[in-house]
Protein backbone atom coordinates (compact mmCIF):
# COMPACT_ATOMS: atom_id res chain seq x y z
CA UNK A 1 0.00 0.00 0.00
CA UNK A 2 1.30 3.58 -0.67
CA UNK A 3 1.69 6.15 2.39
CA UNK A 4 -0.94 6.70 4.08
CA UNK A 5 -1.83 10.58 4.36
CA UNK A 6 -4.45 12.13 6.55
CA UNK A 7 -6.61 12.72 3.32
CA UNK A 8 -6.52 8.80 2.92
CA UNK A 9 -7.94 8.51 7.12
CA UNK A 10 -10.32 10.42 6.00
CA UNK A 11 -11.58 9.40 2.51
CA UNK A 12 -11.82 6.28 3.93
CA UNK A 13 -14.03 7.31 7.55
CA UNK A 14 -16.33 9.47 4.68
CA UNK A 15 -16.61 6.31 2.77
CA UNK A 16 -17.50 4.38 5.77
CA UNK A 17 -19.92 6.87 7.53
CA UNK A 18 -22.30 6.62 4.22
CA UNK A 19 -22.69 3.28 4.62
CA UNK A 20 -24.84 0.91 6.54
CA UNK A 21 -23.84 1.30 10.53
CA UNK A 22 -23.50 -2.71 10.26
CA UNK A 23 -20.99 -3.04 6.79
CA UNK A 24 -18.66 -0.54 7.73
CA UNK A 25 -15.77 -3.26 9.55
CA UNK A 26 -16.12 -5.47 6.71
CA UNK A 27 -16.03 -1.81 4.51
CA UNK A 28 -13.17 -1.25 5.91
CA UNK A 29 -11.14 -4.21 5.85
CA UNK A 30 -12.10 -4.39 2.47
CA UNK A 31 -10.59 -0.96 1.09
CA UNK A 32 -7.34 -1.81 2.73
CA UNK A 33 -7.09 -4.94 1.03
CA UNK A 34 -7.82 -2.89 -2.21
CA UNK A 35 -5.17 -0.64 -1.46
CA UNK A 36 -2.35 -2.78 -0.98
CA UNK A 37 -3.66 -5.33 -3.87
CA UNK A 38 -3.76 -2.06 -6.38
CA UNK A 39 -0.40 -1.06 -5.38
CA UNK A 40 1.18 -4.77 -5.68
CA UNK A 41 -0.12 -4.49 -9.33
CA UNK A 42 1.63 -1.06 -9.90
CA UNK A 43 4.39 -1.98 -8.85
CA UNK A 44 4.63 -5.13 -10.80
CA UNK A 45 2.81 -3.62 -14.20
CA UNK A 46 3.81 -0.06 -13.63
CA UNK A 47 -0.24 0.92 -14.76
CA UNK A 48 -2.74 1.73 -12.36
CA UNK A 49 -4.93 -1.37 -11.27
CA UNK A 50 -8.26 -1.55 -13.44
CA UNK A 51 -10.57 -1.02 -10.17
CA UNK A 52 -8.59 0.05 -7.48
CA UNK A 53 -6.56 2.88 -9.19
CA UNK A 54 -3.30 3.95 -7.62
CA UNK A 55 -2.79 1.68 -4.73
CA UNK A 56 -4.01 4.69 -2.18
CA UNK A 57 -6.35 4.60 0.07
CA UNK A 58 -7.88 7.65 -1.39
CA UNK A 59 -8.37 6.18 -4.42
CA UNK A 60 -10.36 2.84 -3.05
CA UNK A 61 -12.46 5.16 -1.30
CA UNK A 62 -12.83 7.39 -3.90
CA UNK A 63 -14.70 4.28 -5.63
CA UNK A 64 -17.70 4.37 -3.29
CA UNK A 65 -19.79 6.75 -2.24
CA UNK A 66 -18.67 9.31 0.36
CA UNK A 67 -20.25 11.74 3.23
CA UNK A 68 -19.77 14.78 3.29
CA UNK A 69 -16.98 15.41 6.14
CA UNK A 70 -18.40 16.37 9.15
CA UNK A 71 -15.79 17.73 12.15
CA UNK A 72 -14.88 16.15 14.64
CA UNK A 73 -17.34 16.80 16.85
CA UNK A 74 -19.18 13.97 14.67
CA UNK A 75 -19.51 10.83 17.09
CA UNK A 76 -19.89 8.39 14.14
CA UNK A 77 -17.21 10.21 12.08
CA UNK A 78 -14.82 10.12 14.79
CA UNK A 79 -15.90 6.24 15.37
CA UNK A 80 -15.22 5.71 11.53
CA UNK A 81 -12.11 7.57 11.58
CA UNK A 82 -10.69 5.18 14.94
CA UNK A 83 -12.47 2.57 12.82
CA UNK A 84 -9.61 3.13 10.14
CA UNK A 85 -6.72 3.32 12.27
CA UNK A 86 -7.38 0.67 14.17
CA UNK A 87 -7.56 -1.35 11.27
CA UNK A 88 -4.57 0.30 9.76
CA UNK A 89 -2.28 -0.93 12.61
CA UNK A 90 -3.96 -4.33 12.55
CA UNK A 91 -3.11 -4.58 8.74
CA UNK A 92 0.62 -3.10 9.58
CA UNK A 93 1.25 -5.48 12.09
CA UNK A 94 -0.02 -8.27 10.13
CA UNK A 95 2.78 -7.27 7.44
CA UNK A 96 5.36 -6.80 10.14
CA UNK A 97 4.63 -10.37 11.00
CA UNK A 98 4.47 -12.30 8.02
Amino acid sequence: MRPILHGDVSAVARALLAAPPLDRERLCSRMIIEADLADKHVGQTGYLHPMFGNGSLMAVARNRRLADEPGFDNLQYCQCFEMVLRHLIRFHLSQTHS
